[in-house]
């Protein structure tokens, strides 16, 4: 038996002005996006906002449905409109923020399991990281230079061939 540890670096970013304007105007973005959320049931919204290699930002939205798993997170909207919309074009950013009616979010949340699989799809299909900002609706922004800093133990369709 060897135990083994896994660490993964991040970067916490307590002032919105310490990004750059390419950074705050994507994260603004996914706040706008995170407004139009479909959210009635859970009453929790989230936006996110990618930033293409070409420049082209694309945005996504979670949208919800009265039978729950027919619904579909933010990340995935918008990756998904990505691809295809745009096959071919890298992915370099993606922001991500939410809120919820019912109660203040001021720390930055993680995409669910589902989200971080298919945002490593991406990745590892253009050989290419994909930096991520996270944000509440407040507070600080924590920033990952990977999907793998999210997901280490991706699945990934090497693991299909074996």
């Amino acid at each position: 038996m060897i135990k083994q540890e896994l660490r993964i670096a991040y970067t916490d970013i307590e002032n919105e002005n310490e990004l750059n304007a390419e950074d705050r105007g994507l994260l603004q973005k996914a706040r706008e996006t995170c407004d139009q959320a479909y959210a009635p049931y859970s009453n929790f919204h989230v936006g996110a906002a990618l930033l293409l290699e070409n420049g082209i930002i694309v945005c996504g939205n979670n949208q919800e449905n009265a039978a729950f798993p027919s619904g579909l997170c933010a990340e995935r909207v918008a990756v998904f409109a990505a691809g295809a919309n745009y096959p071919g074009v890298k992915i370099k950013t993606i922001a991500i923020t939410c809120k919820s009616e019912s109660f203040p979010v001021n720390e930055p949340l993680s995409p669910c399991g589902a989200c971080r699989q298919s945002m490593s799809e991406y990745e590892i299909r253009y050989k290419s990281n994909i930096r991520i900002l996270l944000q509440g609706e407040t507070g600080k922004i924590r920033m990952m230079n990977s999907i793998a800093d999210l997901l280490p133990f991706m699945f990934v369709a090497e693991d299909l061939k074996k």
